[in-house]
């Protein structure tokens, strides 16, 4: 709250903080203080999903002017690197990140951040829909690497706001039958509210015994399974579920180490990928919002004002409801 108001540079905007959406990487960094070799070693603004309005505009900057509307891209590369140019800049080594050690977030009043990173809003998004393009990124990210179609049958492994933006994602992509399992009956409503076809509440199946329930409603093993648990049993049901010559994507980060039947899937030729974040998937997101291809408004279960930050952080933590939304604007508590 005390912090002064940042100036931007030449290419740079400052924005006035509206919505920031809460994510478990937060709470995260809050409870334990690191991320794997990310650590947190001085005090660190918390924050990636974000909206906002153009306070002041940079002399560089062209395309946004005060007033302007905006969704915030938290990762921004610090030079053309060999990533950069194939277009994915998201591998950047260098890249700056919102609110990974040591690199400041944006729950926040006030915000500079790079121009370019700064995408305008048709008028017809809202605050909060643009502060939930972050999620949904990751879905069309982690989509677009499974290679979803028309008429893929897709298995979705964990139903937090991750797997729910997968499953919103692959339907749009022309996905026949979605899947998807948790632990909460409460989150799997939430699945179905969405779009999932079929959902499966997981109590203490075996990996292999969740596997033929998958393939039991599916009618067929799925060609694609985007796992968002982390969990080594749930990346082991991903493996057995998964169809012979069909994608495995790995989008939950659980342990460093973990154990699975790497054999069962070099000999089926399941195709096991990896999704860092996400890359130009920001014009798609807005398109589809903009074009009302996809409704993100269902993901949102609980606001609060900035001044309460610790109770939403809290409320996340109890793992309640799906997204938690931060409003920074006190003049404006609308989403």
């Amino acid at each position: 709250e005390n912090r002064p108001v940042p100036e931007p540079g030449p290419n740079e905007v400052l924005l006035r903080m509206h919505s920031v959406g809460i994510c478990g990487s937060d709470v995260h960094y809050w409870q334990h203080g690191r991320i794997g070799d990310f650590v947190v070693k001085e005090p660190m603004v918390l924050g990636h999903e974000a909206s906002g309005t153009v306070v002041k505009v940079g002399a560089g900057v062209t395309h946004l002017k005060p007033g302007d509307r905006v969704a915030v891209e938290p990762g921004v590369p610090r030079e053309m690197d060999e990533f950069c140019k194939t277009g994915r800049y998201n591998l950047s080594p260098t890249i700056f990140f919102c609110a990974t050690p040591p690199d400041d977030g944006n729950l926040c009043r006030y915000y500079k951040h790079s121009a370019s990173y700064s995408s305008g809003l048709p008028d017809n998004v809202t605050f909060e829909e643009a502060a939930l393009i972050e999620p949904l990124s990751v879905g069309i990210h982690a989509c677009k690497r499974a290679g979803v179609t028309l008429g893929s049958k897709v298995f979705v492994s964990g139903s937090g706001p991750i797997g729910l933006v997968n499953v919103l994602v692959a339907k749009m992509m022309g996905a026949a039958a979605v899947v998807i399992t948790d632990l909460s009956a409460s989150r799997l409503q939430k699945a179905k509210e969405v779009g999932a076809d079929f959902t499966i509440q997981v109590k203490n199946e075996t990996p292999q015994e969740v596997a033929s329930k998958v393939e039991s409603l599916l009618g067929c093993m799925p060609e694609i399974t985007v796992e968002c648990t982390g969990v080594q049993a749930c990346i082991q049901a991903g493996i057995y579920a998964t169809r012979s010559g069909g994608t495995l994507v790995l989008v939950g980060l659980g342990p460093e180490m973990v154990t699975v039947p790497i054999v069962n899937a070099a000999v089926r030729e399941v195709d096991i990928r990896g999704i860092f974040r996400y890359c130009n998937t920001w014009p798609v997101a807005i398109a589809l919002r903009a074009s009302q291809r996809i409704n993100v408004k269902p993901l949102v279960t609980h606001r609060f004002p900035l001044e309460k930050a610790l109770e939403a952080f809290e409320t996340t933590k109890r793992g309640e409801g799906v997204k938690v939304m931060l409003k920074c604007d006190p003049a404006d508590q609308n989403p």
